[in-house]
């Protein structure tokens, strides 16, 4: 499944970690404090306790939104979006 990840995090060293988290889990930084990419049901769940573990439950917010392919592609893209064929599957690896 694709997953957004957005988060709202005040504490600088947890906000680093969760990023460090999505970026393990193979997510693409979409903005800074959005993560996007395909994860399967084991990935996310363990990418959820992740951050759950890091954040203030009190103040902090986090978002994680599974969608599947044909939502992604219905998404509406504005100024500089990101690839969409990077969070597709279909190209797994960019060279520049």
């Amino acid at each position: 499944m694709i997953c957004w990840v957005l988060y709202d995090i005040q504490d600088n060293k947890a906000r680093r970690n969760v990023a460090k988290y999505c970026k393990q889990a193979g997510l693409y930084r979409v903005q800074y404090s959005c993560f996007l990419g395909t994860l399967n049901g084991h990935e996310k769940d363990t990418l959820e306790l992740q951050i759950e573990e890091e954040i203030d439950e009190e103040v902090d917010k986090v978002y994680i939104f599974p969608m599947n392919k044909s939502e992604l592609q219905s998404c509406i893209l504005m100024g500089q979006a990101f690839d969409k064929k990077l969070v597709s599957d279909e190209v797994r690896a960019l060279f520049l």
